[in-house]
């Protein structure tokens, strides 16, 4: 399959330095389904507050996301990001689901306490709420050809070659020195979705360290039907076939996981599941999807060519295996208490 090579930027916003990125979109569809969701769960009485009130937990969450999955992904995955400076600039990407997640952890508690209701059918409701999220964000991760797959063979019917793959910049003189936009611009013009002269203009005289850039000597290089064409000796491409993990993640972890979710809460719409349950099913979900996913999925070039951190993990994997142990402790939580309470009245 070919690589749609769609502009990362959707809208330009003259004068001013931030542009509508599919990426912070995708953010906005998931907060605004989240929050339809929500309100009907509350309407029909599974979400105990009134149904005015899932806007207030949408606005919690909103931080809860923001601020936990740009700490997890500092922590993690770039320590660079721990500068204030470059912390702050989240429409550039770089948010980790699960500081994502523990950071919502923490706005439902806020939330709960303001309310003055239970964590689990919170927690419960948010489950239910967050898998289109989940998969409109990793389209933007396709979209903006970043988090793409592990290298495979050309013939898999659905293997890319991804013009953001290392190989793939080199060839066409794209430096990681460069602006996130002034390489965007000149993948445009790789495409043929826009002319050199039209994107000149836009581009930086230096490079984020100050040097300068030689265009001139850039342009003829920017010539994605070409570069994607270059062979070995041996007639192997230069710009190897890569599965695209960004859509394996997106149909499992956000719509295959979302029907799960939504099945099993029209089956218990009349008897529903103890509170946390549903939580539980989401988290023991999303980790399975993702630990599976995993070994398709390019390592993170922090953790090297392997990308594995603790027992032969990668740090997806690793995390994910928390979520495992979170979901365990939330459906035996109730026994222990009650095996604890009976131990007492003994």
């Amino acid at each position: 399959m070919d690589f749609p090579g769609w502009d990362p930027v959707l809208l330009d916003i003259p004068l001013l330095p931030i542009d509508v990125r599919w990426y912070g979109l995708m953010y906005v569809v998931g907060f605004i389904c989240a929050q339809w969701i929500l309100t009907r769960l509350a309407r029909r009485q599974f979400f105990p507050v009134p149904p005015e009130a899932a806007g207030d937990l949408v606005f919690y969450c909103v931080f809860g996301v923001l601020l936990g999955g740009r700490t997890g992904y500092a922590l993690f995955y770039d320590h660079s990001l721990l500068n204030p400076l470059q912390f702050v600039q989240v429409w550039r990407g770089g948010l980790a689901f699960h500081g994502g997640l523990g950071g919502v952890a923490i706005a439902a508690w806020l939330f709960c306490r303001k309310y003055k209701i239970g964590w689990g059918r919170t927690a419960d409701a948010l489950a239910l709420a967050v898998t289109p999220g989940i998969f409109a964000v990793r389209v933007a991760n396709f979209i903006n050809g970043e988090l793409f797959g592990r290298v495979t063979e050309k013939g898999v019917g659905w293997a890319m070659q991804f013009p953001t793959d290392p190989m793939a910049m080199k060839l066409m003189g794209l430096s990681d020195a460069w602006t996130m936009r002034d390489r965007e611009l000149c993948l445009q013009v790789a495409y043929g979705k826009r002319t050199w002269e039209s994107v000149q203009g836009l581009l930086s005289e230096v490079d984020q360290f100050g040097g300068k850039i030689d265009w001139a000597e850039i342009a003829p290089r920017l010539d994605w039907a070409k570069v994607k064409a270059m062979t070995d000796a041996a007639g192997h491409p230069l710009v190897p076939f890569r599965h695209p993990s960004q859509l394996y993640e997106g149909l499992g972890e956000g719509l295959l996981l979302g029907l799960v979710l939504l099945t099993l809460y029209l089956v218990t719409r009349k008897r529903p599941l103890r509170a946390g349950n549903y939580t539980a099913v989401f988290l023991l979900g999303y980790a399975a999807a993702r630990i599976s996913l995993e070994n398709v999925r390019q390592p993170d070039a922090i953790f090297g060519p392997v990308g594995t951190v603790f027992l032969g993990m990668t740090m997806g994997q690793t995390l994910s295996v928390g979520m495992v142990v979170g979901a365990v402790l939330i459906l035996v939580w109730p026994y222990l208490r009650r095996g604890s309470r009976s131990r007492g009245g003994e």
